[in-house]
Parts: structure tokens; sequence; C-alpha cells
């Protein structure tokens, strides 16, 4: 294994240093599809249903009920009690889908009309986006949290007349917009919806079926160049913009994220949690129903048995499903390794010697490429069991992982961690590092689906003439590059480009080097590039990664002005490590009091500043003073987007105040 880890993953097709940069199983062509003759969706999931019609597709948790439980603070949180996993096979997700399709259109849903879905991840998400598919609608997503303007704007620009939705969301957030016509509600009760203006009717999915199993309708399947969905991305900076996303868009990035996936097979389960508004998770899914595999669904409430929703003593999903496969965004295997990091520190000396001892043992043999059977089966098999005890690839996606994260869930999970990088422009395709390559921080070769070349910017200081890496802004070119944004001026197009030959391009406002073995390592962003005062350049990006790996945070927002001399931060930290600071130190008082301590805030930026950390940056790119946050960042809250990346803007409207303080009194 050690000799494979030093194979080239990718070359230069021109041999230049810029690139581009090809796998080396694609360098003669890319890959467009994972089988001829599958060229559109609907396509590719009715050869899957005929191939496996009776096995499991889709699976449910059956809620058994709702409790509330009061917490040690004397707040009050409502618990759920879940039975068994309840599943549909394949033939029942594809019947359902033909009904649900027919039945929008007998309610006068058109062929290449947009068609709105506003919805948690669940069975019915996928079940509505193949009736699309089968149908020629194209699909409209929004992610559920998305602010109620963020909304309004996609609903508004993509100018729908059905939307697809659950009740919960119907009755929360969705707001009726002009043009609206037929909300087909997901939930099987209730049948009436009452107290809607005059011209739009609310349905319940079950009966737009049965509507579709009466009907005529006719299907007029998709061309490969047709458009699939029209993915609203919650984009860090200003008003969500649409991206249109071809059947042959999506066709290419599943085949090409699909073959870093050794030995898929119908034998698989995959977990699915996060947001399928999000282009990762949606070809997660799609790639899991073209190979056959079941996938259940969950929530990062209900994910793991210590999720916030799931009652003490009850079981939370993967315990049930045991999945084989799973995606994760890093914010959520961070809060896994912080957890199990805990647990270790609460251990008794013996148990900790062992622990540790069993860890730093792997370590070394996995960089040899050797197994460890005998440590996996007495020392980790029980933090392998938080995820069901079955994973053997997790996929991680949505912005960079911490090293020190890979390296615990590559070794406490006994699992290889594949990191990729792709963007919704790119289908969520571009780069995935191999599973035996443990090195960390880097997101591998190009898929076989596309390739990658780095364009000099100048102003930045990267060029790839850079030594001993090649750097640059990174481009992705390919059949996966999606066809650009909806409705949007010129001038928001000019990250598109077509070349000579007729092939895409996406410039994704990243910086990237690219190693002598091929693979690709993130490490800048052009918008995160702040001049200070005296001409330095400080990357807010490059700060935040270094303090996050600090265990007093959980997360943090390094901001700077151009007019100022230094950069100054927002902190959430770490609820155990703070407090025991707090304690140290004999501060008392609640969390909202200690955050707002003057104390607190000097004792952590000591803390952050003086760690070995900082020794990693630069004088001028360590924060000179910092703002506490006794509230986590959730994409509830809107500081932070679905993939749990930071909402700059959001973030410095929110702080406003505190900038003004920070800065004002010098």
């Amino acid at each position: 294994m050690g000799d494979r880890a030093k194979r080239a993953k990718a070359h230069s097709l021109l041999g230049r240093p810029e690139g581009p940069y090809r796998a080396v199983s694609s360098l003669k062509e890319l890959v467009t599809s994972l089988q001829p003759g599958l060229d559109t969706l609907d396509k590719m999931f009715e050869y899957t249903a005929r191939r496996f019609p009776n096995r499991d597709c889709l699976g449910t948790r059956e809620v058994i009920s709702e409790e509330d439980e009061e917490q040690c603070d004397g707040k009050v949180y409502k618990k759920l009690v879940l039975g068994e996993y309840h599943w549909l096979s394949y033939q029942e997700v594809l019947t359902a889908a033909a009904q649900l399709g027919g039945g929008l259109a007998s309610l006068g849903q058109h062929p290449k009309n947009n068609i709105a879905i506003f919805c948690e991840t669940r069975a019915e998400w996928i079940i509505a986006a193949q009736a699309c598919f089968m149908y020629n609608f194209r699909l409209v997503t929004l992610y559920s949290t998305l602010g109620g303007p963020a909304i309004a704007h996609g609903l508004k620009e993509a100018q729908v007349t059905h939307v697809i939705t659950s009740r919960e969301l119907l009755e929360t957030r969705l707001r009726v917009m002009p043009r609206l016509q037929h909300i087909i509600v997901v939930d099987s009760a209730p049948t009436s919806w009452l107290g809607y203006p005059h011209g739009i009717s609310v349905h319940n999915m079950a009966a737009v079926q049965k509507l579709g199993a009466r009907s005529e309708a006719g299907k007029s399947p998709p061309l490969p160049s047709d458009v699939a969905v029209i993915m609203y991305t919650s984009g860090s900076t200003g008003i969500p913009k649409g991206v249109i996303i071809s059947h042959s868009n999506l066709i290419a990035g599943i085949a090409g994220i699909s073959e870093r996936i050794p030995n898929m097979c119908e034998e698989d389960t995959y977990i699915g949690y996060l947001p399928l508004a999000h282009v990762l998770e949606l070809c997660a899914e799609l790639i899991c129903v073209s190979y056959g595999c079941r996938i259940g669904y969950s929530s990062p409430q209900t994910l793991a048995d210590q999720s916030t929703k799931i009652k003490k003593g009850s079981r939370g999903d993967a315990s049930v499903l045991r999945p084989t496969l799973m995606a994760a965004v890093p914010e959520i295997m961070d809060r896994i390794y912080k957890n199990v990091m805990n647990k270790v520190e609460e251990m008794n000396w013996a148990q900790r010697t062992l622990f540790l001892l069993a860890y730093n043992y792997k370590l070394e043999q996995l960089a040899k490429g050797n197994s460890t059977p005998l440590c996996d089966k007495l020392v980790f098999r029980k933090i392998r069991s938080l995820l069901g005890g079955r994973t053997r690839i997790l996929l991680s996606g949505g912005a960079p992982l911490s090293a020190a994260t890979q390296r615990f869930m590559n070794v406490c999970f006994c699992c290889p961690v594949g990191q990729g990088y792709g963007l919704t422009e790119t289908c969520g395709a571009g780069t995935i590092s191999e599973y035996w390559d443990y090195s960390t921080g880097r997101v591998g070769g190009p898929l076989v689906c596309c390739e990658v070349q780095l364009k000099d910017w100048v102003e930045g200081g990267y060029r790839s003439t850079d030594k001993p890496h090649p750097r640059g802004e990174i481009l992705i070119g390919g059949p996966n590059v999606t066809m650009g944004y909806y409705r949007s001026e010129a001038k928001k197009q000019d990250d598109f480009l077509e070349d000579e030959n007729g092939q895409r391009w996406f410039c994704t406002g990243d910086i990237g080097e690219i190693h002598e073995d091929g693979c690709l390592k993130i490490i800048d962003r052009k918008k995160d590039l702040v001049k200070l005062q005296a001409g330095e350049y400080v990357s807010l990006g490059k700060v935040e990664a270094v303090l996050k790996s600090c265990p007093l945070v959980d997360n943090i927002c390094a901001y700077a002005n151009s007019d100022e001399s230094y950069v100054i931060g927002f902190v959430v930290p770490n609820q155990k490590h703070f407090l025991a600071l707090a304690e140290q130190y004999d501060v008392r008082g609640s969390r909202n009091e200690l955050c707002n301590s003057e104390t607190m805030e000097e004792l952590v930026l000591k803390a952050i500043t003086e760690t070995p950390l900082a020794a990693q940056l630069e004088r001028f790119e360590i924060p000179r003073k910092i703002r506490l946050s006794p509230d986590p960042w959730t994409p509830e809250t809107g500081l932070v987007t679905d993939a749990y990346k930071l909402k700059r803007k959001e973030l410095k409207t929110h702080y406003l105040k505190d900038i003004e303080r920070m800065y004002g009194g010098k």
C-alpha cells in the first residue's frame, strides 16, 4: 500500500506546470457516463429498477412518539422515540415517481418548465426528483434553511407555478408568491388545507399520485442537453444564484465521483442526512440509486445515539441502519472528533494510556500501509459503532477537513476518508483523494470526468512557476461543468469559459497547488484575502483553519478592515474547555455572562495566540482582539451556509457593533 500511495494520480497533458492535469486513467478522453446509452437521469433510474425491482431503495424510520425531556438546566427539549426502518423497493419508487409526474402534468405542470422543491432530506424528495426527471420538468432546489428573502428571491426568479414542500416548511417558512398555483405537500396528513389565498390549491402528494395513476398524461423524456436541476446555492456572499445543471452534467459528475468509491454495489447501504438541495448529497444519492444500493434517511439531530433529538437510551439512526457509506461535512466530523476526545479525557489513567498507545501505533502502521486488526477489535470497535460499525468509506466535502479530524476518522472509524473538492458549478465533481492516500490536507487528483488547470493570480502572488509546486487559481473543465447561472447578467457569467474545443471551464476563485503526484491542495481563496493598512495580505481562511484546531475554539471567523493594521476575530468557544478556563481563573457567571466578560475575552485570546498553533501564522495574521459568542452558528441563525461555511457578510452585519468597538477603542 505504501508504494501505491506514491504513484502518480494525474499528469499534465502538455507537460506544462499549469496543466491541464488529467487522471492517469482518462488521459485520452474524459468519462461522460457510467454506461453507454444511459445518458439521462430517468434512463439511469429505470435501468436500475429493472435490474433490482424488489431490492430496498428508500428507507424511513417510523416515529413511535415525541416526548419532552427536561435537561439539568431546566430547559425542555423535544426528544423522539424511533422504531425500525420501513423500505420502499426500487419498483415501488419507480411507480410512485411515474404517478407523481403524471399527476403534476394533470395539474398543468409542463415539460421544460420550472417546478420548485423546498423540503427536508427524505424519501419523498428523491421520488419527486425522479418524477421531474422522467417528465422533463426542471427541478428548482432551495435549501430548507435559506432565509425568507433568499427563498422568495429563488421562487420569484424561477417563476414557479408548482411547489413541492413539507407540512412543517409550509407552515413556517414558505411565503406565498405571485404566479404560485399549486402547493404539493409530501406529508400524508391533513387532507384539507385552509386559509390559503384564492387561486392556490394545496394537495397531498398521495392525492396527486392517485391523479397520476388515472391520468393519460404522456411523458416527453428529456435529452441529455436538457436542464435537470436549477440549484440555488446558499452562496457565502450576497443573494443566492441558481446554477443550471443539465442531465449530461449530472451524469458526468456521478460517473467521475463513483469511480473513486471502490467496489460500489447493490449490497451497500448509504445514510442520507445532509440537505438534498446541496450538490454533494444529491450526487451521492443519485450514485447510490444508479448502483442499486439502499438509502436510509436520517437528520443531523437523529444521526447518532447521542444526537440532540434522540431520547436517552434509544438508538440513533446510524446504530439501526448500520450504513456502509456516508458523506459528511467537516463540521459534523469535527463534532464527532470533539465528542470522542472529551470522552477520552474522562477515562481513567489506564484506559487513556491504552487508547493513546493504540492510536499512535495505528497512525504509524497506516503510514506504512499496514492494517491493525487487533487494535481495531479491542480499542476502536466501540468508537466505530457510533456510526453503526460497518462504514467502509466516508466522503468529505463542502469545506476543508482539518488534518487532526481526518487522521482521527481514519484511525478510530477504521475506514478511509475520501476528501473531495468540487462546487455546485462543477456538479460537485473536481477531485477526490484515493482511499489509500492517507496524506492530510490534500483533496486528491482530478476525477476521470474533468481536468484541472492553474491560472496565475499575480496580485495574490501565486504563479504556476512557483517553487516547489506550481500554484494559481483552480480552473475545472469537462462535461460536468454546468451551463451557467439562471437569469443572471453577463458579468456574473464571467467565471464560465469555453475553450476552442467547445469544452466548458469554471474559474473557482480558490487557490491551489499541484504536487508531484498530480494531487491538488487548496491553499487559499481569492475572496478571503484582505490587504492590511501596511500592505500585508492576510488570508482569513488560513487564520481560521489554524486557530480552529485549538481545543478552546469550536468556530471562528477572522475579520480585517483594509484601513486598519490588525486582524480581529469572532469566536464560538468550546463549552467544556471554556468553562474549565473560567474555573481555573475563578471567573463566575452563566455562559452568556462569561462570553461578555472582558477578562474571559483576554484569557481566550491569550490561550489561542500563545499556542504552538500561532507559530504557523505571521505576527500580523494573529487576531489582536476577539469577541466571544455564547451561541453556536448554525444554518438556522443565517450566519453559516448549509455546509457550515461562514457567511462573512452576514457575520459582519451581526457583529457590526463589536467591529466598531474592537477597531474604535484603539
